[in-house]
């Protein structure tokens, strides 16, 4: 149970203090909505959770990765920029990977 509740917290932390966080959590509840709206079927709903459910995953990845690189240094180092950097290609392209699954699921229903 505490590794739940120590799961938990770094969760909120994120929401609390990260911007790439609070911003993917606003377009997950847009896309949540939209699949509402467009009444989409089960099989795109379980694209939409892991698309989502992928995305925050890897962005709390991210910052857990920015963050142990700042602990172990403070200046500027090649390996600690090739770090960080690769977290964030990571994220990138998950989230356009999701933005694909979004727009095969969602355009033909707009259009």
């Amino acid at each position: 149970m505490r590794s739940f509740a120590f799961a938990i917290e770094g969760i909120i932390h994120a929401i609390k203090f990260e911007r790439n966080i609070k911003i993917h959590m606003v377009v997950a509840l847009v896309v949540v909505f939209l699949g509402f709206l467009y009444n989409i079927s089960s099989l795109e709903w379980l694209l939409i959770i892991l698309a989502i459910g992928g995305m925050l995953s890897f962005e709390l990845m991210n910052t857990a990765v920015e963050r142990v690189v700042d602990l172990v240094t403070s200046k500027d180092h090649p390996l600690a920029k090739q770090a960080k950097d690769i977290a964030a290609g990571a994220v990138f392209i998950y989230a356009v990977m999701s933005v694909v699954v979004g727009g095969i699921i969602f355009l033909p229903k707009m259009f």
